[in-house]
């Protein structure tokens, strides 16, 4: 469910840099929606949901002991920040030279650069709030069709 933050990030700021270089009038060819940024978006999606997984792991073993889910949420993403940033932004930072490379060849590696970096700046800023609010969301509709179908095996 948060992957979609990190595909809008990666769109979002590729349209805003092409057109922001368009209207000075020297357009990057780079900067367009390619192969390659289509590339850097399944990375980002692996990443992305990589670090979903990391906080609804946590979380879900917590409620199933029987911890309250806002609490197991809160816990499990408190416990997994430090493992999540520390692999985005090592991530981040090992795209950078792809986003402001120059010479041969460096408007497919600017597609890309650019793409993975803003993608997972997104995914991961965002992410980090999103994904504890997913987890008790749908562990409130799980408990309350799990109840609805007791109830009408009753």
């Amino acid at each position: 469910m948060t992957i979609p933050t990190g595909i809008f990030g990666a769109f979002f700021i590729q349209c805003a840099l092409f057109m922001g270089l368009a209207a000075l009038g020297s357009p990057n060819p780079g900067l367009m929606n390619s192969v390659y940024m289509n590339i850097g978006v399944v990375m980002i999606i692996g990443l992305a949901a990589k670090n979903a997984i990391l906080i609804v792991e946590f979380a879900k073993v917590r409620a199933d002991k029987g911890m309250d889910a806002k609490k197991a949420a809160v816990e499990a993403a408190g416990l997994r920040l430090r493992p999540i940033i520390m692999t985005s932004l090592a991530f981040i930072i090992g795209c950078l030279p792809l986003a402001v490379a120059s010479g041969a060849g460096s408007a497919a590696r600017n597609s890309m650069g650019t793409a993975v970096v803003s993608g997972m700046l997104a995914a991961t800023s965002i992410g980090i709030f999103l994904i504890p609010v997913f987890f008790v969301i749908v562990q409130f509709f799980a408990a309350k069709f799990n109840r609805k179908s007791l109830d009408a095996k009753e």
